[in-house]
């Protein structure tokens, strides 16, 4: 979510942020994506910087601005979403609030202009011509294809979450005041002209930081101008603005996220409760029960803390020999709430099975893999107390485009499958061979090698080759 940033009068200068600003001549021929693989598609929409020097030198550290000089890049980025998409777009049911906002920044503060019920292009216009405001249009890769066949390639590239946002503001206006968002972005300017400011001090990797800091923003590290074709990052904590300069054209772009709730902290805490469980079924001093009172006293008794210091490290001793960490909901919300893979058609190659009939002398292979998570878990559905592991396989081949990034609107169902522990070393062949022989998995009998197989088949996970 963006954070707001207050300005200050008479703000303090600090040390310019080490932005790389890189321009880019016109190429000999038309200029595309790279939609191969996950990686391609990421390098070649931070090119000429190569992915490995983005990732050594500004990821989570410093902005880089790419300015190119390519009509044919920029007649590209002017394809993904204009201001007259949104005619078509309010005849098939947007909700302001949901779907829009409309919203204006006068004297420094965000004036939200939302009407209530269904948004009408008519009024849209009306507030965008008279009232100068900013219209945004929340998640449009739920409706623009080519949003979805670029974000679904970056939610594999990352594998976390990927959400957008278009921004399409008046000639001489500006829609929200300096703010920091607590995601990676990256900025594509789709049309006309967009003018930014950058300030110090950033929010390294932040989710808060101080009132302190807010009024500390002074004069802005950065300025500078982009023009359809350009491409901004910054990382999360940034504090920005940025305005459409008078004159004849509106500005459109599009902020492209992710990384949001994706860090060490957060894989900590969700693979903490798996790691407490497998050692307290060992360690009986786990089970123990707490002091008498404990939970009554106002400050924890130095008894108390140093137990758990000791249980703690005992949890660190164990975790450097473990293979599979139990995690309670990283990757099942991540698999659940992503992207469903780019297709075109009616998509009923993600949902029926195709192709041969998988046999025990059957050679397969996985299918769809980075849309695929595996995962180990107690089983959900033993009614007892011993809580037997299962292996859960997750993906995301159902999942519905048009409520990506929407929060919780509708009930999301996993979609997948569980195998008993047993099918672990199976299930890894599969997934780490490009082609295997049924016959030749890692399991007691051959009806179970072709039980394994169909069910992965019957999800749309593999085919026969």
């Amino acid at each position: 979510m963006p954070k707001k940033a207050k300005p200050a009068e008479h703000g303090e200068e600090e040390e310019p942020l080490p932005c790389k600003q890189v321009k880019v001549e016109a190429a000999g021929g038309p200029s595309t994506l790279n939609f191969d693989s996950p990686s391609g598609l990421f390098q070649s929409l931070i090119s000429p910087i190569k992915t490995e020097t983005f990732f050594q030198e500004f990821w989570e550290q410093k902005p880089l601005l790419i300015q190119r000089d390519d009509p044919a890049l920029a007649a590209y980025y002017q394809s993904l979403f204009r201001l007259t998409d949104l005619k078509s777009l309010c005849s098939r049911g947007m909700y302001y609030g949901r779907d829009v906002n409309v919203c204006r920044c006068i004297n420094g503060k965000k004036k939200v202009l939302n009407k209530d019920g269904k948004a009408h292009f008519l009024q849209l216009r009306k507030d965008f011509d008279q009232k100068r405001a900013t219209i945004q249009f929340h998640q449009p890769q739920r409706f623009k294809d080519e949003l979805w066949r670029i974000q679904e390639k970056l939610e594999c590239f990352f594998g976390s979450l990927v959400g957008s946002n278009v921004y399409i503001t008046p000639a001489g206006s500006q829609g929200l005041p300096p703010h920091y968002d607590d995601v990676e972005v990256f900025i594509l300017q789709l049309e006309g002209e967009k003018h930014w400011r950058l300030y110090h001090p950033t929010v390294p990797l932040a989710r808060e930081y101080s009132v302190e800091a807010e009024d500390r923003i002074g004069r802005p590290a950065h300025e500078f101008t982009l023009k359809p074709g350009d491409l901004l990052y910054f990382p999360r904590g940034t504090i920005h603005q940025a305005d459409t300069p008078p004159g004849l054209a509106h500005s459109t772009h599009v902020t492209i996220s992710t990384y949001q709730n994706s860090s060490w902290g957060d894989i900590l805490l969700d693979t903490i409760s798996g790691l407490v469980f497998d050692t307290a079924k060992e360690d009986v001093a786990l089970r123990a029960g707490i002091p008498r009172q404990l939970l009554l006293q106002v400050e924890t008794i130095p008894f108390a803390t140093r137990k758990l210091s000791g249980f703690l490290r005992t949890l660190a001793d164990r975790l450097e020999g473990t293979k599979e960490l139990l995690s309670s909901d990283m990757k099942k919300d991540f698999i659940m709430h992503r992207l469903p893979p780019y297709c075109v058609g009616d998509g009923t190659e993600l949902s029926t099975p195709g192709g041969k009939l998988p046999r025990l002398d059957s050679i397969v292979r996985l299918q769809f893999k980075d849309h695929i998570v595996l995962t180990v878990g107690p089983d959900q559905d033993h009614s007892d107390e011993t809580h037997e592991k299962m292996v859960y396989i997750y993906h995301s081949l159902k999942n519905r485009r048009e409520t990506h990034m929407m929060g919780n609107e509708e009930e999301t169902e996993s979609h997948g499958l569980r195998f008993p522990l047993s099918h672990m070393n199976a299930l890894k062949q599969i997934w780490n061979s490009s082609a295997i022989s049924v016959k030749d998995l890692k399991l007691p009998s051959d009806e179970e090698k072709e039980s394994l197989v169909l069910s992965l088949w019957t999800e749309c996970l593999i085919q026969v080759v």
